[in-house]
């Protein structure tokens, strides 16, 4: 094989791969995001149901960039998915905390406060509001 024809297969192969990794990071559909945009971009509809949602607990809405969590039977809160500490997205509600992956810091559902870090400040809120079975953004 020529050094021009191998040239051109390494490179064509390398493309290859580069798209493989592109696609692989873009374009997911990931829980809760309906893949409907509004005018600003942001998907639109309602982001659970509250039957979604256990008393104690919460869900993470990954592709929505939020959690949800109902603290009291009837009390529904939501924060920013985004970890205060280094910005890894949270990624389970268990035992009343919403944990991040990359570094373990905990934050209370209630009210989005650290119960343990390496993050310092709290979980943004996010405005929801409930109509009926549907949470949506307030």
């Amino acid at each position: 094989m020529s050094g021009v024809a191998r040239r051109t297969v390494v490179a064509a192969g390398g493309a290859g791969l580069a798209s493989a990794a592109l696609a692989a990071c873009g374009g997911s559909n990931a829980e809760g995001d309906t893949g409907t945009g509004g005018a600003d971009g942001a998907p639109e509809g309602p982001l659970a149901k509250t039957g979604e949602i256990p008393v104690g607990g919460g869900k993470v809405l990954a592709g929505r960039g939020v959690v949800i969590t109902q603290p009291k039977a009837g009390e529904y809160k939501a924060f920013s998915s985004k970890c205060t500490h280094a910005g890894c997205a949270v990624s389970e509600v268990k035992d009343g905390a919403i944990v991040c992956p990359c570094h373990q810091s905990r934050f209370d559902i209630s009210d989005g406060s650290v119960k343990s870090g390496p993050a310092t400040s709290s979980l943004p809120p996010e405005p929801i509001e409930v109509k009926g079975e549907e949470i949506s953004f307030g």
